[in-house]
């Protein structure tokens, strides 16, 4: 199997490392030769161009910085993946792109023979280098199944998730809301320490709570996903309670929490929907109204993705 590598900055290098110290035969490309002096020093081999290292490789991946870099590494007409691509070679774009054009690029590939997947990582650099990689996965899923070898040697969550795009739909909800909750966190934190809590005793303090203990996802499974907000496990009424203080606190202290006072607004459209004596976190069906959307999975086939850990 001829793996070939293109994009070795700091995740990159770390991932076409992990495939080396794999015994992986491998080919690699970056713009700066001297990024790969790491990999060719460890035994792997060099392309000139991105048509190059496809003509030499039955799986291709690439690590890149945008969709700007992705569709110019494809599709340029005299040095891009689609004038070397060999018949049935598979490509996993690692990179964080655009879902619209992974699936155009997927059609221009697919014209040739070739099949492409895409499949970012989430880990960060200390991920890449460790080997511990969540690596989401869209595309056919057998074409997945007999490739994925390289993707094993470099991350320790590796999943397939849906069609052509689904991995990297996945990676942007995973990031923008990891985003979003560090603006909440920084909103009531600056909250709590201008009310005269030091800031290294409500760290503490908050890593202890409730929401402190639990995965980040983990808890979309006690409700959100399988539709149920009947009985409560803590009334809506009473949240809004909470938020309104904080939001009252923020006041009193002069700091702005524009996202708490956005969550207390959709607690509140809740409370006069008559909703107060449901779960706390029925609001959240508001969202999904207006998304035009309904969700509602088995019980126990989410139990069974919690307990893989």
């Amino acid at each position: 199997m001829r793996i070939g590598f293109i994009g070795l900055g700091t995740m990159g290098a770390h991932c076409a490392a992990n495939l080396l110290k794999e015994g992986f035969h491998l080919v690699v490309h970056d713009l700066d030769r001297q990024a790969a002096s790491a990999c060719l020093d460890a035994g792997a081999g060099w392309a000139d161009t991105p048509r190059g290292l496809a003509a030499a490789s039955d799986i291709i991946l690439t690590s890149l910085p945008g969709p700007a870099e992705i569709e110019a590494v494809a599709l340029d007409a005299e040095r891009g993946l689609v004038a070397g691509v060999r018949s049935d070679a598979v490509w996993f774009d690692l990179s964080t792109g655009s879902p619209a054009l992974i699936r155009r690029l997927h059609g221009v590939l697919a014209a040739r023979g070739a099949h492409v997947l895409d499949a970012p990582v989430s880990g960060g650099p200390r991920g890449a280098e460790s080997g511990r990689l969540a690596i989401w996965v869209g595309g056919d899923r057998d074409v997945f199944e007999r490739s994925r070898a390289p993707l094993d040697a470099m991350g320790d969550r590796v999943r397939h998730i849906g069609p052509i795009g689904a991995g990297t739909v996945a990676k942007l909800v995973h990031n923008s809301a990891g985003y979003a909750i560090q603006a909440a966190i920084a909103e009531v934190f600056s909250a709590g320490v201008k009310a005269g809590v030091p800031p290294l005793d409500l760290w503490a303090a908050l890593r202890q709570g409730a929401r402190g203990r639990v995965r980040t996802f983990d808890s979309l499974g006690d409700h959100f996903l399988v539709n149920h907000y009947d009985p409560p496990d803590f009334a809506l009424s009473l949240a809004h309670k909470d938020i309104s203080l904080a939001c009252e606190l923020g006041r009193e202290v002069g700091v702005p929490m524009r996202l708490v006072n956005l969550a207390q607004q959709e607690m509140r459209e809740a409370l006069n929907r008559g909703w107060g004596s449901r779960d706390s976190r029925s609001y959240l069906l508001l969202q999904l109204e207006r998304a035009g959307l309904a969700i509602e999975e088995d019980r126990a086939e989410v139990a069974a993705i919690l307990d893989e850990g």
